[in-house]
C-alpha cells in the first residue's frame, strides 16, 4: 500500500507573509530553508508520494483575486518540478474558516480518494504543516502529524491535550533537515518520537 505525505503550503513549503497571509506576488515567494533539497532526498530515498493540501482563504473573491494567486503558485510548482519534486495531487480549498466547508482542512472532503484502505497506508502516512489544523487533519485521516515552524515552538502540551492531538504528533521541529532524517530512518518508532521538542 502507498504511503503519503500530505503537505501544507504556506508556512510549510514557502514562507507565509505575516501581514495578510497571502502569497500573491513574486516578491513574496520565499521557500523555507532547505525544503527543496530535503524533499528531493525524501522522494529519492523513501517510498512516500507527495500531496499538497492548502487552505487559501477567499481565493477568487475580492480579498484574494485568482489572477494574483495562480502565477506565483504555478512558479512554485515549476521550481519543484525542475528539481523532480512532483506532487501527485494539489488540493486547494478556497473557502473561509467561518464557512466550515467539508473540503477545508482539517476536514477531509478533498481527500476522499486517499481514504481507500486497500490502496493507501494512512497509518504510516504523515501530514506536515505549521498549524494545529494540520495535526487535526492527521487525526481525521488516522495518520500522523509533523508540526513545523512557529507552532512547533509555541504549542504547549496542555493545549494539545485539550484538543486530543498530542498522540498524533510524531515530530515537532523547525527544520526540514530533521523532517528528512525522521522520515528516512528505516526502523523509526513513532511512539519514541511523538514528544520530540
Amino acid at each position: 500500500m502507498q504511503k503519503i505525505l500530505f503537505i501544507d503550503r504556506d508556512g510549510t513549503l514557502i514562507e507565509e507573509p505575516k501581514d495578510d497571509f497571502q502569497v500573491d506576488s513574486f516578491e513574496k515567494l520565499k521557500f523555507l530553508p532547505l525544503v527543496i533539497s530535503n524533499l528531493k532526498k525524501i522522494i529519492n530515498e523513501t517510498d512516500y508520494k507527495l500531496v499538497m493540501v492548502t487552505n487559501q482563504d477567499g481565493l477568487g473573491t475580492k480579498v484574494f483575486p485568482e489572477k494574483t494567486f495562480w502565477p506565483v503558485h504555478n512558479l512554485m510548482l515549476d521550481i519543484f518540478k525542475n528539481e523532480n519534486i512532483i506532487f501527485e495531487d494539489v488540493f486547494i480549498d478556497k473557502t473561509f474558516a467561518k464557512d466550515n466547508a467539508p473540503t477545508r482542512k482539517p476536514n477531509t472532503g478533498l481527500l476522499t480518494k486517499y481514504l481507500d484502505a486497500t490502496q493507501y497506508d494512512l497509518a504510516n502516512s504523515y501530514v506536515i504543516g505549521d498549524r494545529l489544523t494540520d495535526i487535526q487533519l492527521a487525526k481525521n485521516l488516522d495518520a500522523q502529524g509533523i508540526l513545523i515552524g512557529r507552532s512547533a515552538d509555541t504549542t504547549d502540551d496542555d493545549k494539545l491535550n485539550q484538543k486530543a492531538l498530542k498522540n498524533y504528533i510524531a515530530l515537532k521541529t523547525n527544520s526540514w533537515n530533521e523532517i528528512y532524517n525522521f522520515l528516512s530512518k528505516p526502523n523509526r518508532m513513532a511512539t519514541v518520537q511523538r514528544n520530540t521538542n
